[in-house]
């Protein structure tokens, strides 16, 4: 049987990789990969932290009135007292500001993993350092 040619340009049909393959992971899908990643490790070492909620935004919302505006927060923790009665404490990576700050995966993937143990180290009330020995090791 002879072969048709695309008139039409239109090319292959459907998607290029199947969805268990990286290419068809989206940006923020993989950055919560990595909050997920670095919030795992930490677990391990400190079990109660299975009771914290870790959760990714785009960017930080905006407050008004806040006097430094040079300084754009990668992550933040909201006490359980901040969001109402019975919520568990919530650490939150914000995405965009560490992309930006981030050439690589690798260097994204290592930012990740040192915002959330900076506030990780904030809600147990220790140093990063005390929190994950490797903190700040390039």
């Amino acid at each position: 049987m002879p072969r048709r040619r695309d008139r039409h340009g239109r090319g292959m049909r459907g998607p290029i990789a199947p969805p268990q393959v990286p290419l068809a992971v989206s940006r923020s899908e993989a950055f919560d990969d990595l909050v997920r990643d670095a919030a795992d490790r930490l677990e391990r070492r400190w079990p109660q932290l299975t009771e914290v909620e870790f959760a990714v935004q785009d960017v930080p919302p905006a407050v008004p009135g806040d006097q430094d505006d040079d300084v754009v927060p990668l992550g933040r923790l909201v006490s359980a007292g901040e969001t109402g009665q019975g919520s568990p404490n919530r650490i939150v990576i914000y995405r965009r500001p560490v992309e930006i700050r981030a050439k690589s995966r690798d260097e994204r993937a290592l930012l990740v993993h040192e915002v959330v143990v900076e506030q990780v180290a904030e809600l147990l009330g220790l140093s990063p350092e005390n929190v994950d020995p490797r903190y700040g090791e390039d």
